[in-house]
Order: C-alpha cells, then sequence, then structure tokens
C-alpha cells in the first residue's frame, strides 16, 4: 500500500499544476493555447501514392521542387509547422505534416495544393490532433537552427 501511494504521490506532480510564477499568459493567448497549453491541428501522413513508380526524370524533379515550394509557402503563411520524410518502413509512410488548422476539410484544402499529391506520387491521410500549444513556435526557431 505504501508503494502504490509513493507512486500515486509522484504521478500526480508530473501532472500537477505548472507553477504560476512560470505561466506566461501573453505566450499563452499569442500562441492559441488553451487552458492545458494545448491546441487543434490535423496531422497529415503522405504515404506513397498509385503513381509514384510511374513518374520519372524531369517530370519527378519538377515534381519535387513544386512539393517542397509548397512546404515553404504554407510555412510562410503560418498553415504548415512541421514537415518531414520518414526513413525507409513497410508501412508506405513517405512524410509527415502537421497543418495549423482545426479540421480536416481546412487541411484537405492544402494538400490538395501539393503538386506531389495532385500527381498521385503520395496520397494523404489526414486526421485531427491535440497537441502542444507550443508547437506554433517550431517554425520561428527552426529558422534560427537551419544553416542555408
Amino acid at each position: 500500500m505504501k508503494r502504490l501511494f509513493i507512486v500515486a504521490l509522484s504521478i500526480g506532480f508530473l501532472f500537477a499544476a505548472p507553477n504560476s510564477s512560470t505561466y506566461d499568459e501573453a505566450l499563452a493567448k499569442r500562441l492559441g493555447a488553451d487552458e492545458r497549453g494545448m491546441k487543434n491541428y490535423v496531422l497529415c501522413i503522405l504515404k506513397t501514392g498509385p503513381k509514384d513508380a510511374e513518374i520519372t526524370g524531369d517530370q519527378r524533379k519538377e515534381i519535387f521542387n513544386g512539393h517542397f515550394a509548397n512546404i515553404r509557402r504554407l510555412g510562410d503563411e503560418g498553415k504548415l509547422l512541421v514537415a518531414g520524410p520518414f526513413g525507409k518502413n513497410d508501412k508506405s509512410y513517405r512524410g509527415l505534416f502537421i497543418f495549423n488548422v482545426a479540421t480536416i476539410e481546412e487541411a484537405e484544402k492544402l494538400v490538395e495544393l501539393d503538386p506531389s499529391v495532385k500527381a498521385g506520387v503520395f496520397v494523404a491521410e489526414l486526421t485531427p490532433w491535440y497537441g502542444s500549444a507550443a508547437m506554433m513556435i517550431v517554425p520561428e526557431t527552426h529558422r534560427k537552427i537551419e544553416k542555408h
């Protein structure tokens, strides 16, 4: 019983309310955080599409140039917070996007603009995701650590 109490007490400390001296109300508001410091996003997993193997050479290069330009544009607009490829895997997962939108419908409109999705190189799987509002500052932090 004593161990159970200690474990419960330890877990309680992990999930205890944050120290009020560390809470930054202005930052929370700027990031769109709720009372838990969280907000809604849409997670997108790009999977190998039906035309992936058919598209090669200059056509493929042009499609991927458009794909990366689209990523930059959506990032600059604040609609895309995170993007990156997956390593080799057996799930046909190719890449990940975290969209700063609250609904699947909004994310569908954004992902449909991607030349790689339009061409069938990728297909997008979208799902709502509730995560830390701190994700909102990933792009500005990334710009500070990326060498060009």
